[in-house]
C-alpha cells in the first residue's frame, strides 16, 4: 500500500520524485536485469528473432535466384548469338548442294564446246553451247560460286586434287603443270577440288644436260 500524499507543496514534489525513483528500482530496490545477467535492454522477443530469421532468408533467397537470373541471361545470350551466326552461314552457302549438282552440266558443256570447235560444219552449234557456257558461268558468279584459279599456282591440297605427277623443265616443282578438271570455291568454301597434274621438276637427264652445257671454267 502506498504513502499519502503530503499536502505541502515542497514535500508532494520530494515523494513525487521518491516514488518515481522506487518505481524504477524495482519491488525490491534493485533495477531489472535480462535473464542472462547483463544489463541494457531486454532481448527480442520469440515473434522478433523468428521474423528476422525468415527475413535473412528471404534474402539468401532473393540473392540465389538473382543469380540464376543472371546466368540464364547469359546462357539465352549466348544461345541467341549462335543461332544467329548459324543462320547467317546457312543462307551464304545455301546454294551450295545447287553448284555441286551444276558443275557436271558444266563440264558437259565444256567437252560439247571442245568437240563442236573441231567440226567445220557445227558453227551454229558452237555458237550455242558458248552462250549457254556463258549463262552457266553468270548464274554461277551471281550467287558467288567461281572458278579456283590452279595454273601455275603452288600445290594446295585444300583446293587441289592431285592425279598424277610429271616431271617439267618450265614449271617449279609443287606447282600445277596442268589442270585436268576446273575446281570452284562458293565463298571461302571449296565446292569442288581442281583435278591437276604437279609438276615434279625438271627431269634428271635436263639438269644433267644443262651442267653440261654451261660455261666451262678455265
Amino acid at each position: 500500500m502506498s504513502p499519502s500524499r503530503p499536502t505541502d507543496d515542497r514535500a508532494a514534489e520530494a515523494f513525487d520524485a521518491a516514488l518515481a525513483e522506487q518505481r524504477a528500482a524495482g519491488p525490491h530496490g534493485v533495477p531489472p536485469k535480462r535473464p542472462d545477467g547483463a544489463e541494457g535492454d531486454a532481448p527480442p522477443s520469440a515473434g522478433e528473432a523468428a521474423a528476422a530469421e525468415r527475413l535473412a532468408a528471404l534474402q539468401r533467397e532473393l540473392d540465389g535466384q538473382r543469380d540464376r537470373n543472371l546466368r540464364l541471361c547469359a546462357e539465352i545470350e549466348n544461345l541467341r548469338t549462335r543461332a544467329a551466326r548459324e543462320l547467317a552461314e546457312q543462307q551464304k552457302y545455301a546454294v551450295l548442294p545447287l553448284a555441286r549438282d551444276l558443275l557436271p552440266v558444266v563440264d558437259n558443256v565444256d567437252r560439247a564446246i571442245e568437240a563442236a570447235a573441231k567440226d567445220a560444219e557445227a558453227g551454229g552449234l558452237l555458237e550455242g553451247f558458248r552462250m549457254v557456257r556463258q549463262q552457266l558461268s553468270a548464274a554461277l558468279a551471281r550467287h558467288q560460286c567461281e572458278p579456283i584459279d590452279a595454273d601455275g599456282q603452288a600445290f594446295d591440297p585444300q583446293c587441289h586434287e592431285a592425279i598424277a605427277q610429271y616431271p617439267s623443265d618450265v614449271c617449279p616443282p609443287q606447282h600445277v603443270l596442268q589442270v585436268v578438271q576446273q575446281g570452284y570455291r562458293l565463298h571461302d568454301r571449296v565446292v569442288r577440288a581442281a583435278q591437276v597434274i604437279v609438276s615434279a621438276g625438271a627431269a634428271a637427264g635436263s639438269a644433267a644436260h644443262a651442267r653440261s652445257a654451261g660455261p666451262s671454267q678455265e
